[in-house]
Parts: structure tokens; sequence; C-alpha cells
């Protein structure tokens, strides 16, 4: 496995990440299988592990809990997130920080992550959504200094809501974030724009998420492609939605290497960004773990190819998700 530095905390990450909000949400997930993946992403040099409250309202930390605790000698990078005291998604510049991320709350999630993990310190907290007109409040810069004086946390950072890539440079530039979490993919290639110099400027940590566009850069999705009762991808993969993914994948295939699947090509692409520190696609099974790994490790793509890929960007505009 290969590994980077995570920004200015200098941690040494695996490229690829571990996601785990499937884990907790998705239907269908097994705690016994969603284990036996975690346990084989340590096996093949993985170390780093994203989650948060929300995913299951506690069941995927639990679940790195376990893990946590099998491999107690092992360096492995737990990373979680606060949900906004409103539970609304989006963020919205009309709620205020005391709706969305009040420090009493920010302290009470962190200290509920502690108890699902079964530890005493967190490396990376991160707030679950964000909106930049509260960037100058100086109260979530000392929430998030407090909890590391009181070794609660090792580093602090946002997770930007979903295709609002230049909605965290104010916060950025105040110094109080380590790391910024933001979807950035084939067809999400937005980030690069403005997001990704100033995080290079301040030393920011990148987690590029969603680097399979919710399995649409998997190749695998058709017209008719359902889910179970209850399964959030059938709201978010609605008739116009489904419609249009599946003809951006169908426009990828075509400058798609004999040989390599769309997910490595996807993974790839990511990986190709020097600006990334990890990516973290969801891997509820053991063999999605192993397709992953082996495509992280084949390195950059040709710029080249990179370059046919740029005409595959799809910008898109906001929608709900706590992902």
């Amino acid at each position: 496995m290969k590994y980077r530095k995570f920004g200015k905390m200098g941690w040494e990450v695996s490229a690829l990440g571990h996601g785990m909000w499937g884990m907790g949400d998705w239907t269908g997930s097994d705690d016994k299988e969603s284990l036996r993946a975690l346990h084989r992403t340590v096996e093949l040099g993985i170390n780093f592990f994203d989650t948060a409250w929300i995913y299951g309202n506690g069941r995927s930390e639990k679940l790195l809990g376990k893990l946590l605790r099998a491999y107690p000698n092992e360096c492995l990078y737990t990373a979680t997130k606060i949900p906004p005291k409103n539970f609304k998604w989006p963020m919205e510049p009309q709620y205020t920080l005391d709706e969305t991320f009040p420090a009493k709350h920010m302290i009470e999630y962190v200290e509920k992550s502690l108890k699902n993990f079964g530890i005493d310190h967190i490396d990376l907290i991160q707030l679950h959504g964000w909106d930049d007109v509260w960037a100058l409040d100086p109260s979530w810069q000392k929430a998030a200094e407090d909890l590391k004086r009181r070794g609660l946390v090792g580093a602090f950072g946002i997770s930007i809501d979903r295709w609002e890539p230049e909605n965290a440079i104010k916060a950025i530039k105040t110094g109080a974030v380590d790391s910024l979490q933001v979807i950035y993919n084939i067809f999400d290639q937005a980030p690069e724009d403005k997001l990704f110099p100033v995080c290079r400027k301040y030393n920011v940590a990148v987690i590029a998420r969603v680097p399979l566009d919710e399995g649409t850069l998997t190749g695998t999705l058709t017209l008719k492609s359902k889910w179970p009762e209850g399964d959030w991808r059938n709201k978010y993969f609605n008739k116009e939605t489904l419609k249009a993914s599946v003809e951006h994948a169908g426009k990828l295939k075509k400058v798609l290497p004999k040989g390599m699947a769309m997910s490595e090509l996807a993974l790839r692409f990511i990986l190709s960004n020097r600006d990334v520190s990890t990516t973290i696609p969801g891997m509820r099974k053991r063999r999605h773990v192993e397709e992953n790994a082996g495509a992280g490790e084949k390195g950059k793509l040709a710029k080249q190819l990179i370059k046919k890929l740029r005409s595959h960007r799809w910008d898109r505009r906001p929608t709900p998700s706590a992902g």
C-alpha cells in the first residue's frame, strides 16, 4: 500500500482509506461481513478509516471500535464526524452556528463517538457539513481548540456538503482547519479549480470522498437498476438522475483502457492528483477491499489518459445527503 502525508499533521496515511457509511446505514449491510472487510483492509496495509455518528447512529463507529481492539499495536487512524444539531443537510446560510454546531453540541458528540469507539482519543473529528458564512465566528474555532487541548481529538476538519467545493475556503484561511473532505472524482473535478490550491497553500489535508460517484463509476448501473426498499439510493437515483448517470458512464466506457475496470480508472484518476491525501471508497465486502486496494497500488494514470478524462467533468447542483 502506498502512503501519503496528511497535511500539516504529518501522518503517514494510506492513499486508499476505508469509507464506512454503507456499514452503518445501507439496506442489507451485515455486521459480520463488514468486519471481515475491515480486517482485510488492515491486512492489506490500509490505515485510515472514515465514519460518522450519523452512519447508523453509532453503528459504524462501534464496528470500527471492534477493529481497533483487535489490532491494539497497529497505527490505525480514526476519523469521524459531528452531525449538525438540527440534523439538516445540506447546510443553508440562514442557519446559525447555534442551530448547527454550537460548542456544547460538538463536545457532546465527540464524547458519544469516543464511547462508541471505546477509546479516549479520536485522530480526526470533522463537522458533518458546513457553510462559510460561519468562518469568522470564533465559537467553532474555540471549541475545536478546546477538544484538542483536552486531548480528545488530534486534528479538526470539515466535510463539505455535496457539490460545494468552494464553500470552505474562508474557513481554511482561518488556520483552524487541518483537513477538508470533499467529493472529488472523474465527474466532480471542480475542487481542482479553487479549493485544492488553497488547501495546498495552507497545508490542509484533502480527503476525497464519493470516488465512485455512488456507484456510477463502477460501470454497473443500468436504467433498470433498483435497490431494496428503504435504501437511500432509490431516492438519490431518481428517474432523471439514473438516466443521466447511465449516460455519463456510457460515454466514459469509450475511453476505458482494455482490461481496466471502471472502478480502477476512477480511483487511479483521484490518486494521480498529489493534492489528495487519501480517498475513501465505501467497502462493505472483502472482495471490494481487495479490488480497490489493487487499483490503489497501481499508481498514477498516464497523462494522456487524464487529459481525455478532463472532458468527462460533470458539474451538478447541491442535493441533500448525509454522506
